[in-house]
């Protein structure tokens, strides 16, 4: 029995031919096409479905998604958005392949708001993919069971704040009058 709630995905890498004045730069682009169950058939090796002159297509299969109770906010952010979708780590190869390019990998699937935002804070190359409706229906299922809200905290009234000056210094109030010489 498992301990985590989770899916066997494939993901579908597309590699097109960057045309016009970016392509100086940058030959080829490569992004998520789809994120599909895996299937036995598919192996447990990336391999090419389509190439062409202009285009590629690649099955990466057995990817895990894996749900975690301590990170049902995520999963709730994600259900909260007006398209619920998935959200795919990958990074290019450091070896290329035999025509002189690397290939680019998926690393992780998520469906959390929270790993999508670690991931991108820390530089990675994330994309978004909508979430098939039965996938999001399991989900929801999920966070039903395990989201709780943070419950709303008391907002102290301003007459209670520390006073600070502009600097952030502490600041005092007097009522005194100062005179002349005291």
């Amino acid at each position: 029995m498992a301990l985590h709630p989770s899916l066997e995905v494939a993901v579908v890498m597309r590699r097109a031919k960057v045309q016009g004045p970016q392509s100086r730069w940058q030959t080829w682009r490569w992004a998520p096409e789809e994120v599909v169950p895996h299937e036995p058939a598919f192996g447990t090796e990336p391999r090419v479905l389509r190439q062409s002159q202009d285009e590629a297509r690649w099955l990466f299969p057995a990817l895990r998604v894996e749900l975690f109770r301590d990170d049902a906010e995520g999963y709730h952010l994600n259900l909260d958005s007006p398209a619920p979708c998935w959200f795919v780590l990958w990074r290019l190869d450091e070896a290329p392949q035999a025509d002189g390019e690397p290939l680019a990998r998926p690393v992780a699937v998520s469906l959390s708001y929270h790993d999508a935002g670690r991931w991108l804070d820390a530089q990675e190359s994330v994309d978004q993919l909508p979430a098939d409706p039965v996938v999001v229906q399991w989900l929801q299922a999920f966070v039903n069971q395990h989201y709780q809200p943070e419950p709303r905290r008391r907002r102290r009234p301003q007459s209670f704040q520390a006073l600070t000056d502009r600097f952030g210094n502490p600041a005092s109030v007097s009522t005194f009058k100062k005179r002349d010489g005291s």
